[in-house]
């Protein structure tokens, strides 16, 4: 922006341009450009307010209505999904946008995992996807910025071929998200008490009917792949961090 020059009004009360412009106006409309809430305003960021507010309302419900908080958390889901549309459609991808949606992603789903903790014995599996979901995805976005991508999806130069796969495919990448979910959702569903046996519950759904043993084995194959990603995710996230290490000490 062209520097304006400043002189004493005429008037002495206050100053303008050379052009006659009130440096305050000019003032006013720069602050008002540049509004710190600006990008938390926009349109596609209120599906991911929404988003919020739908899993404050459904754990709050959880064990007193179990079948609406699974729809509830369902939507949400579905909002996660409508959230990248949204954003590419109005051309308000941001980065602001990126990471609440993935800390509301992070964050209900560590939610619906201490649940089942409590529904489930042993509770200490659902407490250990807990914990290699945060550590994963945290260690893969600091190792994204530390080795300078832009995005955590990017593992072009990465060489297992699974993870590639997953992070290449959007629709593999979603089957394997919402067969995560939806077991989560399905075992909270099918739980009776709070001192149930997983594999009892999951052996005993499969028994009942084939179309509930396919759509099981289909929702375990799927979450089965996503913990796998999860797991090379760490591992090789925590080797860029190392390695980052390894090289800022060999620097003269």
């Amino acid at each position: 922006m062209k520097a304006e020059a400043f002189s004493p009004d005429s008037s002495g009360k206050g100053l303008h341009t050379a052009n006659g412009s009130n440096p305050e106006k000019i003032v006013h409309s720069s602050v008002v450009s540049i509004h710190p809430l600006g990008p938390c305003l926009r349109k596609n960021m209120y599906n991911g307010y929404i988003r919020i507010l739908l899993n404050c309302v459904a754990f709050a419900i959880c064990f007193s209505e179990k079948k609406l908080f699974s729809l509830l958390y369902f939507i949400s889901f579905v909002c996660d999904a409508l959230d990248g549309w949204f954003a590419r459609k109005f051309n308000q991808v941001s980065t602001f946008g990126a990471v609440l949606d993935m800390v509301t992603d992070r964050i209900s789903t560590a939610c619906l995992l201490v649940i089942l903790s409590q529904v489930y014995r042993p509770g200490l599996v659902f407490l250990s996807l807990l914990a290699l979901d945060i550590a994963s995805h945290w260690l893969q976005m600091y190792s994204t910025f530390l080795v300078g991508k832009a995005s955590h999806k990017d593992v072009k130069d990465n060489t297992n071929w699974l993870f590639k796969a997953y992070y290449g495919n959007k629709m593999f990448m979603c089957y394997c998200c919402a067969s995560c979910e939806a077991l989560y959702i399905t075992l909270f569903l099918l739980a009776k008490n709070q001192t149930e046996n997983m594999k009892d519950v999951l052996m005993d759904a499969a028994r009942e009917s084939l179309l509930q043993c396919v759509l099981l084995a289909l929702l375990l194959f799927g979450w089965a792949i996503k913990q796998s990603v999860n797991f090379i995710q760490m591992k090789t996230a925590a080797d860029l961090c190392v390695l980052y290490d390894i090289n800022k000490k060999q620097k003269p």
